[in-house]
């Protein structure tokens, strides 16, 4: 029927399918702002967790007895690096499930003038998404050492120059905005609202006032807990609110919701106060294997995650920040929310049978 058309219609046609078409899959559509580290992976023996005093199988930032850990890993060990840090992991893992074209995702954050930082911006570059750090000289880049013993792995962060984000200093240089500017959906994790609540605020005002998605996560229980204040100022403006059972239960405490049920705690954070009121809020938790619940429009519908033998799991630390670049990949093409639900626990699939958040070549998903 298309070429049976007159060849002004096909043109018409043709034009209005690639516009449509560069309208989704332009790049910079997608912009994240957060921590970004540089996650060294390296596989490690008992002595040298005991030396450090690292637990096989825990979580926690580094101390000054640890700074001298990473440059013997380096110097001692075979070790593989990646780009990470929550929002940047999740931006990254968008990007794969996308593919074509490179650079859909934008990413804001701050790191060191040092070796470190330099492996960082080319990790990046790797994963195709367009990052632009704030480069500053007073602290290091940030890193995470996942030091690995069998089926086990210890994560020490040392965060330093992720916590030393500048909005003047970055986010309002002209440049700098016009890439903003660009995107329809933005990401930020909870984490960052203890870096720069300001920067956080200029985007999410951005978004409202131009009617954009804004998207962020509860990310920690002590984020809900004692960055209280910080993210109350912030969740007017979210459009999409993702957390886990932790996450949601410490929420619903500090907000009195009176409330222990995962249903009705995602019903109760749709309700509170919004800015933009042409968008319903939609509230997407997490609960590990257990169905996901979604609060959209006026229904709460739960989603079962995909099914997996315990024993293929390797690692479930980025499974959250997986889950929502599956779902933010698809939020991006304007696809429906079933099928961004799809894709977000097929991402998460795919992460906790792997070593850190890292991923194949190519996503098997369509």
């Amino acid at each position: 029927v298309f070429f049976l058309m007159p060849k002004a219609e096909r043109t018409d046609l043709f034009s209005l399918y690639f516009n449509t078409w560069s309208l989704c899959f332009s790049p910079n559509t997608l912009f994240g702002m957060g921590n970004p580290l540089l996650d060294i992976l390296v596989v490690v023996d008992k002595d040298f967790l005991d030396k450090y005093s690292l637990k096989p199988n825990d979580q926690i930032l580094a101390e000054d007895k640890h700074k001298a850990l990473f440059e013997e890993i380096v110097k001692k060990f075979k070790v593989d690096y990646h780009a990470g840090g929550a929002t940047q992991n999740s931006i990254k893992i968008a990007q794969w499930m996308i593919q074509e074209p490179h650079n859909v995702g934008t990413f804001f954050g701050c790191i060191g003038k040092d070796k470190f930082g330099e492996i960082l911006k080319q990790k990046a570059k790797e994963a195709h998404i367009d990052a632009h750090y704030y480069e500053q000289d007073e602290e290091p880049t940030g890193t995470c050492a996942a030091c690995i013993t069998g089926t086990n792995r210890s994560l020490v962060a040392n965060l330093a120059a992720a916590n030393c984000y500048k909005k003047d200093k970055h986010l309002d240089l002209e440049e700098n905005w016009k890439l903003v500017e660009k995107a329809k959906v933005y990401y930020i994790a909870g984490f960052f609202l203890t870096v720069s609540l300001e920067s956080i605020l200029k985007v999410a005002k951005h978004a409202a006032e131009n009617n954009k998605l804004f998207c962020m996560n509860l990310s920690a229980p002590f984020i809900c807990q004692f960055f209280k204040d910080n993210l109350m100022q912030v969740l007017p403006y979210v459009d999409v609110l993702f957390g886990n059972e932790m996450e949601s239960a410490a929420f619903a405490k500090e907000q009195d919701f009176d409330t222990t049920d995962i249903k009705e705690i995602a019903k109760k954070a749709q309700a509170l106060p919004k800015v933009n009121k042409k968008r319903q809020r939609i509230v997407v938790l997490t609960q590990g294997k257990d169905d996901t619940v979604m609060a959209h429009g006026d229904k709460i519908d739960a989603f079962p995650v995909v099914k997996i033998d315990p024993k293929d799991i390797v690692d479930t630390n980025g499974a959250g920040d997986a889950f929502v670049g599956g779902f933010l990949s698809q939020l991006v093409r304007d696809k429906p929310l079933e099928q961004c639900m799809k894709a977000a626990h097929y991402a998460a699939n795919v992460i906790i049978q792997r070593g850190g958040c890292t991923f194949p070549e190519k996503p098997d998903f369509n």
